[in-house]
């Protein structure tokens, strides 16, 4: 009986053979009627036809050549279908209710037609019941390897987005800057997900201060990219400032933080994407299909729309795309919210630095000096690194560069304060020891003032003072680089030859902040011609660069003797070219010095005897000095200043006592003696005979002061000289 019903299937299979499309065309309107998922989808409706025929011969064919055997291969239009159920991010369930309702559809129809070719009865029932199990066994094999082609692509998709998500961490936010990481955003972004992605900012969002809204202003194209050459799809350039039409969905995503899925069906073109009829032509003609709109938000704040376009792309964008979408745009508008806030921090901090370094160049007679200060070029900021030039008395000049620990505002600031210190200490002329030591204070006092969440203040500094009468160098180092020194041997008169470059033996104290360690200051005499550069060092270390190696260039730099001595400025510029052709890794001062000596002829000095009637003999000896000098108009206020100052330092300190007049761009008066007893200027009665010297020569000179030396003190007091008078530009070299 089994090979009756066999015989009879295969009979009734034949019969339906020319029926296959007909059959799938009936099949096919009673699914219109159950399942009309499948015609929401163009691409799914183009294949069901091709498949459910597919389908119906895969079925005749066990019934006709194998009965009674499981199935040994589904057909490709079904697992097709399958993938693209996966890529349209349809579930698994409707594709399986799909499938059962077809099955069912089919075996009914077969069971139709059995009466037609016989009357017996219980060859129907046999049959149907062989139907049925075939049937099953056909639906249940179909099934799962669709089920696993549909998840074999969802894992391939599922991996790819991970590839994307990775490839964007990667990718996304390599740098501080605001732009580069938009443009970072777009370009992973097109190469497997979107065919055109554009991001819009506001300009709150791009460095100023605040947080950027809608209401903030009109959005600005920072970045966009697309498959196609030139960008078709956009008509606005980059830059270009813009607003989308007030009822627009990329208004009410920013309005509402919430993100868009649009489709665009038929041949409507959202408005805000073709402002014209023509641009909407040129969309409709590239295939646009489906576009996603994803706010970028960060800190509590909207900083602009990032658009996903599709249109080559045959896959529209499903919520999983969209879900990925704001995962990437997240990453990045944190991104772009550090780069903003780096990029607020850092110009706050360089233009607090710059105004906290000296604006120009210090003119000074006693050396020729160039400088140059260069912000960090990195993630780093800028830092703490700072020089000076301060003017002494005595004709002298007090040299410093420093380098606070840390970047950013609080490193500004803290050089800000730390300079302002030095100048304080070199108003008051200290040794360079005494005078770090006491800053060493200040830093110490400031680590006590600040809270933990700033860090500990620390920093670096090197003073150093020159004396152009002596041409003494007097330096010391608290943790920093020493200075080099060039010489510049002469062969037959001003012919120069190589230069020599040294670094002087200093000895280099503690850095700034550690206290209890004491300073030394070192004394060396600086050559006629020399250079002395002074420096930080960002200027000859580097993250690829070996110190060694970059004091060797800064040397043969310096060292290199041209026909004719060349200009400071010059000589920084081929610094910062050959040591920092790229942007520096960390801040970089720069200070290089020429030395002047004065003319021995614009100095005069005589000791007195510590005896009242020197007084009289050191006001002609001032008297004769002037006239020489052609300052015959300040002989009179100068006997003065010159009598009340040896008077004081006769009556009140030790011998030695000595008298130095220099002729420089002032005219100083100076006396020394032994005691290191400083004077004072005192409130004098009417009754009294004295006390008024010093309020005296504060009312006659320009500027008064005391200096320490290890020997004793120095009183001086500097006049301006009249106009037209002082020495030429031979009274230095």
């Amino acid at each position: 009986m089994g090979t009756d019903v066999d015989a009879f299937l295969g009979q009734l299979a034949r019969h339906l053979r020319p029926q296959v499309k007909k059959l799938a065309g009936l099949l096919l309107q009673r699914l219109n009627g159950e399942a009309p998922e499948l015609w929401e989808d163009a691409d799914i409706a183009a294949l069901t036809l091709d498949e459910t025929a597919q389908h119906v011969s895969a079925f005749l064919d066990l019934l006709e050549i194998r009965p009674g055997t499981s199935p040994s291969e589904v057909p490709p239009a079904a697992l097709d279908i399958g993938r693209l159920y996966a890529r349209r991010g349809i579930p698994v369930s409707r594709l399986l209710r799909v499938y059962r309702l077809g099955h069912l559809g089919l075996l009914e129809r077969v069971q139709a037609e059995a009466p037609r070719l016989t009357s017996d009865w219980h060859m129907i029932h046999l049959a149907t019941m062989r139907l049925v199990a075939i049937g099953f066994d056909y639906v249940d094999f179909s099934s799962e390897e669709v089920v696993a082609a549909y998840q074999e692509e969802r894992d391939h998709l599922l991996r790819r987005r991970l590839a994307l998500t990775d490839r964007a961490s990667k990718r996304i936010g390599t740098t501080l800057d605001v732009t580069r990481t938009a443009e970072e955003l777009t370009e992973v972004c097109t190469e497997d997900f979107a065919d055109l992605v554009a991001v819009d900012l506001f300009d709150a969002a791009l460095g100023e201060p605040g947080t950027g809204s809608p209401e903030a202003g009109a959005p600005r194209r920072v970045a966009q990219r697309s498959v196609l050459d030139g960008c078709p799809e956009s008509l606005l350039s980059r830059g270009e400032a813009h607003s989308y039409p007030s009822d627009s969905e990329p208004v009410r995503a920013l309005a509402t933080g919430r993100s868009v899925l649009h489709h665009v069906t038929g041949t409507e073109v959202p408005s805000w994407m073709a402002p014209s009829e023509s641009h909407g032509r040129m969309l409709r003609a590239l295939g646009l299909h489906s576009v996603l709109l994803v706010p970028l938000h960060a800190r509590g704040g909207t900083l602009g729309l990032v658009q996903f376009v599709r249109h080559r792309t045959s896959v529209p964008f499903d919520d999983d795309d969209l879900l990925l979408a704001q995962e990437i745009v997240s990453r990045a508008a944190v991104s772009i919210d550090h780069a903003r806030r780096y990029t607020h921090e850092r110009s706050t901090a360089l233009t607090l630095q710059q105004a906290l370094l000296p604006r120009h160049t210090v003119r000074q007679p006693a050396v020729e000096t160039a400088s140059r200060y260069l912000p960090a070029g990195t993630g780093a900021g800028v830092g703490g690194d700072w020089y000076d030039v301060i003017p002494l008395s005595g004709a002298r000049v007090a040299l410093v560069v420093g380098d606070v620990v840390g970047h950013g505002l609080h490193a500004a600031a803290t050089m800000g304060r730390l300079r302002t210190a030095v100048r304080a200490f070199a108003d008051i002329d200290l040794m360079p020891d005494e005078l770090l030591t006491h800053l060493d204070d200040v830093v110490i006092r400031m680590q006590r003032e600040e809270s933990r969440d700033e860090g500990e203040t620390s920093a670096t500094c090197l003073y150093a003072v020159y004396d152009p009468v002596s041409r003494r160098c007097s330096l010391a180092s608290a943790g920093h680089l020493p200075p080099t020194v060039v010489t510049f041997p002469t062969t037959g008169g001003a012919t120069r030859t190589s230069g020599i470059a040294e670094l002087p033996e200093v000895p280099i104290g503690p850095p700034l902040g550690l206290g209890g360690l004491p300073f030394e200051t070192a004394e060396f005499e600086l050559p006629e011609g020399s250079l002395l550069a002074l420096y930080t060092d960002g200027l000859i270390a580097g993250r690829t660069r070996d110190v060694d190696l970059g004091l060797a260039t800064l040397h043969d730099v310096l060292t290199s003797a041209p026909e004719s001595p060349q200009s400071l400025e010059e000589i920084c510029d081929q610094l910062l070219a050959a040591l920092l052709p790229g942007r520096p890794a960390d801040d970089v001062a720069l200070l290089v010095a020429r030395p002047r000596a004065l003319d021995p002829d614009h100095v005069a000095v005589i000791d007195l005897p510590s005896d009242p009637a020197a007084v009289s003999g050191a006001r002609r000896f001032a008297s004769d000095v002037l006239g020489a000098w052609g300052l015959d108009e300040l002989s009179f206020t100068t006997e003065l200043i010159v009598s009340e100052l040896v008077t004081n330092a006769i009556r009140y300190g030790k011998s030695p006592v000595q008298l130095r007049l220099i002729l420089q761009s002032t005219l100083t008066c100076e006396v020394s003696d032994a005691s290191s007893t400083a004077p004072h200027m005192r409130r004098a009665r009417i009754s009294d005979e004295g006390g008024r010297g010093l309020l005296l020569v504060a009312q006659l000179a320009e500027r008064w002061g005391t200096r320490h030396h290890r020997g004793g003190k120095v009183i001086w007091a500097e006049q301006t000289l009249p106009a037209g008078s002082g020495p030429s530009s031979e009274g230095t070299t």
